[in-house]
């Protein structure tokens, strides 16, 4: 009878036979190296403590906002007491009935767990016996928790996407093909939704109609005032194209569909290419700026209530002539209202200067936002800054 072969590998082969499998140290190195650069995308390492810092701020005031601080607690051990109870409740509430007990539950189990943690001294040396089971149960039902609450909050970001996608489709991705005559705009969110607003609409007769808007408040519900304030503006374009009447019915839907908080401003008007003639009505918003062939620069607009407030809003129609070399400036109040490091505002000065410097719209365009990216440097944006630039090239 044939004797059998030993295939048994010894146990030092055994120990090296991953490091052959992954192919090798090169192999390894280069694994690890990848795998490192794609877990760490993203990260800047220089603001990691500043945007931790900001990160936590603003998550404490998020939770603790329904909560008030208890009455000048004495003692930082009273302060630290009343933050401390002000974040638990805050956290708990924010979660579901269900999800709110498995905290709770967590939360015995840690004390117990802590409780139950004995610390033994042998020959000077601190040593720590097993984990406690309370303390293995409290962390196995917190990370439990976490995979929950990061599973709705990829589910909330994918339909923020969807959202994202259609309402980039409400604002006008393409600038307008009228001779004589050059556009240049733009678009930057401080959330994944947004409310600022910009539209072109060719008439029949040749004319264009122009508008801007910036609605109240940031991220969904200032992206449902827009779409709302969008679809009503092209309908009333359709049905008669007169900046007032316009800006009349998008009041009328916004004041009918939305609470006190749903309001917004309108910028809007019709050009006619072939003189330069604008006629225009301003509805709370920023005065658009007009830059004359010399190079100076005028405000457009008179003061009135954002559309949705009133039932009715007194709206006064102007008009203003954009000659050869002139140009139209149309922004949101993100643009001024930009802070840098150090809380302060760039500015209406820094504005003017900017559109001063002329150029082609392109241009005007270009230095108005590098002006104010180099500005406001790391600093976040805090609010929408939409930016239409219109040239009268002939």
């Amino acid at each position: 009878m044939t004797a059998m072969t030993d295939r048994r590998v010894p146990l030092n082969q055994l120990t090296i036979l991953p490091y052959y499998w992954l192919g090798g140290e090169a192999t390894v190195f280069r694994k690890t190296k990848q795998f490192f650069r794609e877990y760490t995308d993203g990260v800047d390492v220089g603001r990691v403590h500043t945007v931790l810092g900001r990160d936590v701020t603003r998550a404490y005031a998020v939770l603790t906002r329904d909560h008030p601080e208890s009455d000048k607690p004495k003692g930082r051990i009273g302060r630290f007491w009343d933050r401390s109870k002000r974040l638990f409740l805050g956290l708990s509430y924010k979660l579901s009935p269900a999800r709110r007990i498995l905290f709770a539950v967590a939360m015995v189990l840690v004390f117990f767990g802590v409780q139950r943690q004995q610390f033994t001294l042998h020959s000077m040396d601190i040593q720590l016996q097993s984990p406690s089971p309370f303390l293995l149960l409290s962390i196995g039902a917190l990370v439990f928790l976490i995979i929950l609450e990061l599973a709705d909050r990829v589910l909330v970001r994918d339909e923020l996407e969807v959202a994202r996608q259609l309402q980039a489709e409400l604002i006008a991705d393409r600038s307008p093909e009228v001779d004589g005559w050059a556009f240049a705009f733009s678009y930057q969110t401080a959330n994944t939704i947004g409310g600022d607003y910009y539209e072109f609409i060719s008439l029949p007769d040749g004319r264009l109609f122009v508008a801007a808007g910036d609605a109240s408040g940031h991220g969904i519900a200032a992206g449902l005032v827009m779409a709302v304030a969008g679809a009503t503006l092209k309908l009333a374009v359709d049905q008669k194209p007169d900046p007032v009447s316009v800006a009349e019915m998008v009041n009328g839907a916004l004041y009918r569909t939305g609470g006190p908080r749903a309001f917004m401003t309108l910028f809007c008007g019709v050009l006619d290419p072939g003189t330069g003639h604008f006629d225009f009505v301003c509805a709370g918003h920023p005065f658009p700026l007009h830059r004359k062939s010399d190079g100076s620069l005028t405000e457009l607009g008179t003061g009135c209530l954002p559309l949705g407030l009133r039932r009715a809003v007194p709206l006064q129609a102007s008009s203003v002539t954009i000659g050869p070399g002139e140009a139209l400036v149309i922004y949101s109040d993100g643009i001024p209202e930009t802070l840098d490091g150090e809380g302060r505002d760039f500015g209406f000065d820094r504005l003017q200067k900017s559109v001063g410097s002329g150029g082609s719209a392109q241009q005007i365009h270009d230095n108005v936002l590098g002006a104010v990216d180099a500005f406001a440097g790391e600093a976040p944006a805090l609010d929408d800054r939409s930016l239409v630039v219109i040239r009268n090239d002939g």
